[in-house]
């Protein structure tokens, strides 16, 4: 028989375990604004006739390039670990796929590291850039609207690390870029930056 002690701690324990359940059940902030506000939104701006029309976000990546890991790589090695606190998923390394004399570079050197970004993951990663981390940029004044490929897909360039707050400024060895792209299912770059521009994204006008 259980005593009233080992009880008590079992009781905790099972709280603890099922208010972590709902915190896992509970949809990103900007899943749900998806599903319940932007949807309605871009249907009546485009009129679309079926539903599966609608743009939708489908993966974020997130890539940081170090030509200078060649010399050094232990700053590869930091690199690796600020995406993974950044982002939350562990990144791959990413190698030089052809040599180039000049640079001094071979095949398959490691020359940077990236994440991809889907499902609740992804939402949760662009609130925190669109809500956080873009509004702590020095001088911001919003991003640039010519990022679009013309696929419907955007990418923009992060200059310094520091601007997510998971990161501590006196952990980092330097300070370095990143690149995002965020890929959609949009047909157009209109489509496809009226959806980020409803979740908020500050372009530049």
């Amino acid at each position: 028989m259980a005593k009233p002690k080992d009880q008590a701690k079992g009781s905790k324990k099972g709280e603890a375990f099922q208010n972590e359940a709902v915190k896992r059940e509970k949809a990103p902030a900007f899943k749900t604004m998806y599903n319940e506000t932007i949807r309605t939104k871009l249907r009546e701006e485009f009129q679309y006739g079926n539903v599966m029309e609608i743009p939708e976000l489908k993966k974020i990546v997130v890539n940081v390039g170090l030509g200078e890991a060649i010399k050094n790589p232990k700053l590869l090695e930091s690199a690796v670990k600020e995406l993974e606190i950044i982002t939350g998923r562990k990144p791959v390394v990413n190698k030089a796929k052809k040599s180039i004399a000049n640079f001094k570079l071979r095949e398959g050197m490691k020359i940077g590291t990236s994440v991809t970004l889907r499902r609740e993951v992804m939402y949760e990663f662009f609130e925190r850039l669109v809500c956080i981390a873009l509004p702590r940029t020095r001088d911001f004044k919003g991003v640039s609207p010519k990022g679009f490929d013309g696929r419907g897909n955007y990418s923009m360039g992060i200059k310094e690390q520091i601007i997510f707050p998971e990161i501590n400024y006196d952990d980092i060895e330097a300070i370095r870029g990143l690149t995002i792209t965020i890929v959609t299912s949009a047909k157009t770059d209109e489509e496809a930056k009226s959806l980020l521009r409803n979740f908020g994204m500050p372009f530049r006008k």
